[in-house]
């Protein structure tokens, strides 16, 4: 059973905006709305305006009588480092967290849910100096309208997007085991699938009756075709793919949470409870 032609990119696209545990269960993150972002960015933009005033007046203290070309060069130091440095520097402390996503109770993770790093910090703000200074903001405010995660630039230039953590994360709805091909599924070979594809599949059964038939048909053919490379024997005939589509991920994710279970009881019996638990 080979998975080189399950890797296509069917239904990598379809299931392509959520983050996929290791067990292939997507986790729809809370995406952080554009009037959030923009109400965080002003807050962010006012610090450095302030910090940036404090910064002149402390350099033309240090530079009173120094040359122009001395001034000029610790001015635009001190503009780099505000614009630039500073939020670099705090996001990556603080793991994708500035005063204003304080505030709005915003924060940075990577594209696949995880923390950022000083990499894509300084990414951000590289992009962000010429998209919110030297542009206005205005490339930002495009690009999060068009984007599906309400990304700026630099998000895209850093594979990062902004989530809210005042809502909660929220599991797609587990498919459940069709009662007629129970007997088929607890008996048949059912290798595990490759994530994308069991992400593609949940995500399709929950969001089948919202699709028109012209896409609902095909891309469920495409998706029966996947899943049963995975499988043997075929399924029992007479019943529709979407039914077996939902007795496969059940079953495979009954079998997970038995796996899961033994090993954790094994893990019990030879090192014992941990105590800091």
């Amino acid at each position: 059973m080979s998975d080189n032609g399950a890797q296509g990119p069917g239904y990598r696209a379809y299931a392509s905006e959520d983050v996929v545990t290791g067990e292939g269960v997507a986790v729809e993150l809370p995406v952080a709305s554009t009037m959030a972002r923009a109400v965080s960015g002003l807050i962010d933009l006012v610090v450095a305006l302030v910090l940036l005033f404090v910064g002149v007046w402390v350099v033309g203290v240090l530079v009173a009588d120094t040359s122009d070309a001395v001034a000029t060069a610790f001015g635009l130091v001190g503009v780099v480092a505000v614009t630039v440095g500073v939020p670099a520097t705090v996001e990556t402390l603080t793991r994708g967290r500035t005063l204003g996503k304080l505030v709005m109770g915003l924060r940075v993770v990577r594209d696949d849910g995880g923390p950022i790093t000083s990499r894509h910090a300084l990414t951000r703000a590289l992009v962000g100096f010429v998209e919110i200074y030297l542009l206005s903001g205005i490339p930002s405010l495009v690009a999060s309208v068009v984007s599906p995660r309400c990304k700026r630039l630099g998000d895209l230039a850093a594979g990062t997007y902004v989530v809210t953590q005042r809502s909660r994360m929220r599991l797609t709805v587990p498919p459940q085991m069709p009662a007629p091909l129970a007997t088929w599924a607890h008996t048949a070979d059912v290798a595990a699938l490759p994530s994308g594809l069991t992400v593609a599949v949940r995500q399709f059964l929950s969001r089948a009756g919202a699709l028109s038939p012209g896409s609902r048909e095909p891309l469920g053919a495409q998706l029966l075709a996947e899943v049963l490379r995975y499988v043997a024997p075929a399924p029992p005939p007479g019943y529709h793919g979407e039914y077996v589509l939902a007795a496969v991920i059940a079953e495979r994710r009954r079998r997970d949470t038995d796996r899961l279970a033994r090993e954790q009881s094994l893990r019990d019996r030879v090192v014992g409870a941990d105590p800091l638990r």
